[in-house]
């Protein structure tokens, strides 16, 4: 049970206050060495070193995301610093990103903004929509609020399976069905996945907040269902990988993508307003949390992933899984008032200070190994490498150790 003393209150007060500290320190670190002040919009990628590699494509996830960042950074803290960034990265989106021809948004651009990959990876067109939908919240700019809805229609006119539910994966810039759907050379391709799906989720939420349609609604629903009903396994673990007809592919665990999709599975429900439906996804929550918790090591962290089909574990620990442990485990805390699971999220956050914050240059470390050294090939800024998860985690924490401060 809950403890009501001071102890709990005094570690909720610290950790929403570093929290904060960090946030200002990671929205720093990008005004600081992200802006691409020669060709516009961004830079493609630095290395771990902090060493800018020149030329390097541009990522439409690595923008998008950016602009959801600074879009909520600014709408938490009302400075005017971080909507100036977010404006540059709606400006640089809706200038080289967005096709005007087709409709959609390019996977990248050159470095001086010039379509590279014209394909339509859903899982790129979320975040963008995600990333419009905060930003229209930050300034009530209608035309953001319009790209949003016209890349829900894109996504439900091209990707949305009518058969068999779901979402298919990745298009030709014309809209036609790819025959490689991955979204990484370190993916297997298959025509539906649990990220894509988490991801579209996540921004149809967001965008529901704003433009609670009656059709957006009922695809956030069925998003949900197909959650429940396909893709959170039985032990509490996500199936990541499917055929068409949501036939499991591999057994494969992504200890990140649990822990990150209880929280977000849950806000989806809530944001809908489903009483019935919050409170089964509530209760699925718990389970997730429950059973990512059992895989948890003594310092804090989850390795990142397990392959059931010979038992190894790729045991690296990464930035995003790190920051996605933090929220995961205190919305579990606040559904289960158990203080086991509000130790787990601050020992993830005492885990990501002692071992994936850069002291010295700022932002944090892409991941370690096992023996805690560096892996020092991976970026500090690149495609995937962007200030999203963690910052979203300290925004997510101050939000909710101040509600259970004041309660």
């Amino acid at each position: 049970m809950k403890s009501e003393g001071k102890e709990v209150k005094s570690r909720l007060k610290i950790y929403k206050e570093e929290a904060e500290a960090e946030l200002e320190n990671i929205l720093s670190f990008w005004m600081q060495h992200a802006l691409d002040e020669k060709q516009g919009g961004f830079i493609g990628k630095m290395d771990n070193r902090g060493n800018v590699v020149q030329d390097a494509p541009k990522g439409g996830v690595l923008n998008a995301r950016i602009l959801w960042t600074f879009s909520a950074a600014y709408r938490h803290t009302n400075n005017e610093v971080y909507l100036e960034v977010a404006d540059r990265a709606y400006n640089y989106l809706m200038q080289h990103f967005w096709d005007y021809t087709y409709g959609g948004t390019y996977w990248s651009v050159d470095a001086k903004g010039n379509p590279l990959s014209t394909r339509k990876q859903i899982y790129a067109l979320a975040f963008v929509l995600y990333g419009q939908s905060e930003y229209y919240m930050a300034t009530q700019n209608e035309k953001a609020l319009e790209g949003a809805k016209a890349l829900f229609r894109w996504i439900e006119n091209q990707s949305f399976d009518p058969k068999q539910g779901g979402y298919f994966e990745a298009f030709s810039r014309e809209g036609g069905l790819l025959d490689d759907l991955r979204l990484s050379e370190k993916d297997r391709n298959d025509p539906k996945t649990m990220n894509t799906h988490l991801h579209i989720l996540e921004a149809y939420a967001n965008l529901y907040r704003v433009w609670p349609d009656q059709h957006l609604g009922q695809q956030l629903e069925r998003l949900l269902e197909v959650f429940l009903q396909y893709m959170v396994g039985e032990d509490g673990h996500l199936i990541l990988f499917l055929t068409e007809d949501w036939k499991p592919t591999a057994d494969l665990v992504s200890f990140g993508h649990d822990i990150e999709a209880s929280w977000l599975l849950q806000e989806a429900a809530e944001v809908l307003g489903r009483q019935e439906l919050t409170k089964k996804v509530k209760a699925v929550a718990v389970a997730m949390a429950k059973a990512t918790s059992e895989t948890l090591q003594p310092d804090g962290s989850l390795y990142h992933e397990l392959n059931r089909e010979n038992n190894h574990y790729d045991k690296h620990r990464e930035w995003w899984v790190s920051a996605e442990t933090m929220v995961g485990f205190l919305n579990a805390y606040e559904l289960t008032d158990n203080e086991a699971y509000l130790h787990h999220s601050w020992n993830a956050w005492q885990f990501s200070k002692d071992h994936l914050l850069d002291k010295e240059r700022g932002e944090w470390f892409w991941g370690v190994n096992d023996d805690y050294s560096l892996m020092e090939a991976e970026d500090k800024i690149g495609f995937w490498k962007c200030p999203y998860h963690n910052a979203r985690a300290c925004l997510e924490v101050v939000h909710r150790c101040e509600k259970m401060i004041n309660k």
